[in-house]
């Protein structure tokens, strides 16, 4: 069997310790490293995206898959530091201020990093300040917020108020996420996108990053 499909599946199996062997025998075979992480690693995690978006399969298997799929990532890195790790684009994440809820903002990040962003994680309470300085520090094409109270959802406002007063509303687009909010919700704040659940969000992260 091909290596990479190999891989492919043993980490759609959610198989961390086989991936890892592949992996290395990959390397040992001198695969070229961005074959191993696009057509092995990527490639099988966006199956179990493609599987969980149609409820073939439940959130433990995703968890299983992205932590074979890190496995993978960790032994492929040092190869990619002299060239620069490649990116589809940084996406800085979190659940607002005030909201401690970060289940669907950790299965977002999981996905973003199985289709290829680098992903900084701020974790949850996050206020607008520091999405906005971490922004600018990392040079995030996106931010994506998660709120699952309603009483959170006006500081996701103030977020997207405080990009455009630093005048990154244009360079870095928003995407926010979560139970109490809605399309109609993110246009009347001004954000650039809505993600109704972690597949959709990464759809719409890819096609913000295309706009950037």
């Amino acid at each position: 069997m091909d290596r990479l499909k190999e891989i492919s599946e043993h980490l759609q199996q959610g198989e961390d310790e086989k991936v890892s062997a592949l992996t290395k025998r990959a390397i040992e075979e001198k695969i070229p490293p961005k074959d191993i992480l696009n057509r092995g690693l990527i490639g099988g995690m966006n199956i179990i995206g493609e599987k969980y978006k149609a409820h073939e399969i439940f959130l433990p298997q995703v968890l299983l898959a992205a932590k074979a799929m890190y496995v993978g990532m960790d032994l492929l890195k040092p190869l990619f530091i002299k060239d620069g790790m490649p990116t589809m684009g940084k996406v800085v994440i979190g659940s607002v201020q005030g909201d401690l809820h970060d289940i669907g903002k950790n299965l977002v990040g999981i996905m973003l990093k199985g289709a290829g962003f680098e992903v900084v994680d701020l974790g949850n309470n996050v206020p607008p300040e520091k999405f906005v300085e971490t922004a600018r520090k990392e040079d995030a094409a996106v931010i994506g917020m998660s709120a699952l109270l309603t009483t959170t959802m006006l500081v996701m406002q103030r977020t997207v108020d405080l990009l455009k007063e630093e005048g990154l509303g244009g360079k870095t687009k928003i995407i926010i996420g979560g139970a109490p909010v809605s399309e109609e919700f993110a246009q009347r704040i001004g954000a650039d996108a809505y993600g109704y659940d972690s597949t959709n969000a990464v759809e719409c992260v890819k096609r913000l990053v295309k706009k950037t």
